[in-house]
């Protein structure tokens, strides 16, 4: 490939996340860099990430989090270690951005706006000259079996070195259409089936009605069939089609469509049976010529008491000293397994992240290169990487953008 017709010594296709980082490690190194990002502006979908919060990382150490990471943990190793939890903390810290470390070692910055993460990415691609170019890439462009250029819907733009950060398919209105795949498999790349993961999950019954609910410090367990599959103690909420919340998303890595799923919620993970008995006698030794429905206040919401009593089959008006003691246990029973039907998993649109991508056994988990085609690298949601949730993804996409720059 002849110098002269050179645009870039490296091509960026997406300014997500992944994408602004590598272009901003890229361009730190004295590389001239080109991101080719079709949506208005970089950094769309890191602006609502975390509720607009943006956690940007976990605040823990690498054999910590690599047990939070579902698929892939070994391929991602190499590059976690080399741009670890803290290094992104620091690189956040040196360029302004003041952060602060929430339940869960959650990292945001103490601002709570993602727009400081955003602007440092930024300032950092400008301080590198970073060329941003408003532009669709269509196909990666070859020589010779090496990587030459992108081709775009604004004509070519050549490299000897490509990086592909083009995201997943979840909040496809932020630029995550799915089109890294479709260039990557072009080249001869396999994926493996994109699908949703860190999604809410539709169930019932009684969730409409418990709407808005938040519960914290309360364990979650999740069952295909009578198998376990995933069990943590954290928060949640009931929304008017299900339940979402950290505890559900996480769930979600867990499942697929075509599976049964049930929840099952602790809703007092603090007191075992025999003291959540003796509680439960406390409590109506205090109200006993109080009815029933009036009892529960000092245990329970508001909102679930009226689910918890009409699933306990006790007459809500009847006194507390008419409970029965098999009543009572039927009703602590309910306190500790409060049973839910996963009913389906909601678009994949919705999803956080999207599961599976590029075939990682084609990556070299070293440089982030692929080892099908010389110049072509990946970082980010594209590849069959993901975690739960708690800035596991996000530090997935800056340590893999973080290689594929330095490599590229």
């Amino acid at each position: 490939m002849s110098t002269k017709n050179l645009t870039a010594d490296v091509i960026i296709i997406g300014g997500g996340a992944a994408g602004m980082m590598a272009a901003a490690a890229a361009s730190a190194l004295g590389k001239a860099v080109t991101v080719l990002e079709p949506e208005r502006e970089c950094g769309r979908k890191l602006r609502i990430t975390g509720k607009g919060r943006c956690n940007v990382t976990n605040h823990c150490d690498c054999p910590t989090f690599l047990k939070s990471v579902v698929r892939n943990p070994k391929f991602l190793k190499s590059a976690l270690y080399r741009f670890t939890p803290a290094d992104t903390e620091a690189w956040f810290t040196d360029r302004g951005v003041a952060l602060k470390v929430e339940r869960g070692d959650r990292v945001f910055p103490a601002s709570d706006k993602s727009a400081d993460i955003v602007n440092a990415l930024r300032r950092a691609m400008d301080e590198g000259g970073v060329r941003v170019e408003k532009a669709r890439a269509l196909s990666v462009l070859t020589e010779n079996g090496a990587v030459s250029g992108v081709k775009t819907d604004r004509g070519s733009f050549f490299a000897p070195s490509v990086i592909l950060c083009t995201g997943g398919l979840s909040y496809p209105l932020t630029g995550s259409t799915g089109d890294g795949y479709r260039m990557a498999k072009m080249l001869g790349h396999t994926v493996v089936e994109p699908v949703a993961s860190l999604i809410p999950l539709e169930a019932g019954p009684d969730c409409a009605e418990l709407q808005g609910l938040s519960l914290r410090n309360v364990t979650l367990r999740a069952y295909r069939g009578d198998k376990l599959i995933f069990e943590e103690l954290g928060e949640m909420v009931f929304t008017h089609f299900g339940v979402s919340g950290p505890l559900v998303l996480s769930a979600s890595v867990h499942m697929h469509e075509k599976d049964d799923y049930r929840l099952s919620i602790d809703l007092k993970p603090g007191l075992t049976p025999e003291k959540l008995d003796e509680r439960l006698l406390r409590d109506f030794g205090e109200n006993l010529n109080r009815c029933f429905k009036n009892s529960l206040d000092a245990l329970l919401p508001q909102k679930l008491i009226p689910v918890i009593i009409r699933r306990s089959g006790i007459d809500p008006e009847c006194r507390v000293n008419a409970v029965t003691r098999a009543q009572r246990q039927t009703l602590a029973e309910l306190i500790k397994h409060f049973e839910l039907q996963v009913t389906a998993l909601r678009p994949v649109e919705e999803a956080i992240v999207t599961a599976g991508g590029i075939d990682v056994s084609e990556v070299n988990p070293r440089t982030m290169e692929s080892r099908i085609v010389p110049g072509l690298f990946f970082a980010g949601e594209i590849l069959d990487l993901d975690g739960y949730t708690g800035g596991f993804n996000l530090q997935i996409a800056w340590s893999t953008a973080v290689c594929a720059a330095n490599n590229a």
